[in-house]
């Protein structure tokens, strides 16, 4: 019998062994070259903890509040899409899951699963992600659908006019289930004889005139507070801000869109002083270990959210690898602030980091 996982990382090979190549390889890839896939990874490693010691840790509080939710630690589910080519139960095993760790899971536009599915799969808090297609009126329809049942919030996701080039994909012909919130609403079939017929699709349906002036227009659909997914630059912070967004989360799409676009840590600072505070700032993209976590919030996020990992964990274990992964997360993240004299979330400040831009003697 295989030796249980001990860490994140060990649910990849997991999902490697049992999924079909296709599948692993839609889950697990990145555009083009995969650098900044593989940097979102390593950017966290050349990032060095500074511990406190003689400090009172025989209590650590994880706990704290979101948009006004309070979830038991800052980590939460991301939006990947299609969990039932990872598991038979997909998108209701990985919220049943989340609502069992007292997290927040933001539900993918894609889907296998309907909004009303995993709504009624379990009662926890949720955020529905939103992509804009030139058919306004289908985007809208499925915010209404979010928030008639009972979702705490919209991400829209904003760093996708045109999808990405996923060689993998590509090469593997990659063929995607319809999507079932889109029945009835739009033809979700397309033809692509040269590879992936997602990205034919994408091309086909995706909105690429979205702009900053139309987040007036998904406010004006919706009274669910609004984060917008991918900004990378403090302009784009800015712009985020004065368009009234309620939250911003940095992210490079998992390195899945525009490859050699900077690591989201490395960009996190910047957006978090171009913000000034007005909004949370979150982060996704490369987080493995608690240690991340941790250096994430020393930087200044107020969260994180996961992607593959939980992917890796529902294909390897359903429900209950979902919530192998986030429980590794939250223990490894307990570790590091009790190793690192940080009794609560509040404690952990930036002289507990030092990045590679500084140097050793700044912290001297």
């Amino acid at each position: 019998m295989a030796s249980e996982p001990v860490n994140v990382n060990e649910f990849q090979e997991l999902a490697r062994k049992v999924l079909p190549k296709m599948y692993f390889d839609y889950f697990n890839g990145g555009a083009e070259d995969e650098h900044t896939l593989k940097q979102n990874m390593e950017a966290f490693q050349r990032i060095t903890l500074w511990p406190r010691v003689l400090v009172d840790v025989s209590r650590i509080d994880m706990s704290t509040t979101l948009m006004g939710f309070k979830i038991s630690a800052p980590i939460l589910i991301a939006p990947t899409a299609m969990h039932q080519l990872a598991h038979p139960e997909g998108e209701k095993a990985t919220a049943r899951a989340a609502a069992s760790c007292n997290t927040i899971m933001v539900l993918s536009f894609s889907s296998n699963c309907t909004i009303e599915e995993v709504a009624s799969s379990c009662n926890a808090v949720r955020f529905f992600q939103l992509y804009v297609y030139k058919q306004r009126d289908v985007s809208a329809e499925l915010v209404k659908r979010a928030e008639r049942n009972g979702f705490k919030g919209i991400v829209l996701t904003a760093d996708t006019p045109k999808l990405g080039r996923r060689e993998a994909d590509i090469k593997n012909k990659m063929i995607a289930p319809k999507l079932k919130n889109l029945e009835g609403l739009m033809a979700t079939e397309v033809d692509s004889n040269d590879g992936s017929n997602l990205e034919a699709y994408a091309s086909k349906t995706l909105d690429a005139s979205l702009c900053w002036k139309d987040i007036e227009w998904l406010r004006s659909i919706t009274s669910l507070p609004i984060l917008v997914k991918g900004v990378l630059t403090q302009e784009d912070a800015r712009l985020a801000v004065e368009a009234g967004v309620n939250g911003i989360i940095v992210s490079n799409h998992g390195g899945r869109q525009l490859d050699y676009a900077p690591p989201t840590i490395t960009v996190l600072e910047e957006v978090i002083h171009a913000v000034g505070g007005k909004v949370p700032v979150l982060l996704d993209g490369g987080v493995r270990r608690g240690t991340d976590v941790f250096k994430a919030l020393a930087l200044g996020a107020q969260a994180v959210l996961v992607g593959r990992p939980i992917i890796y964990g529902l294909a390897a274990m359903g429900e209950n690898g979902v919530r192998a992964v986030i429980e590794m997360l939250k223990n490894e993240l307990e570790l590091a602030m009790t190793l690192s004299g940080c009794p609560t979330l509040k404690n952990i400040h930036r002289s507990h980091v030092m990045t590679p831009q500084e140097s050793l003697h700044s912290k001297l």
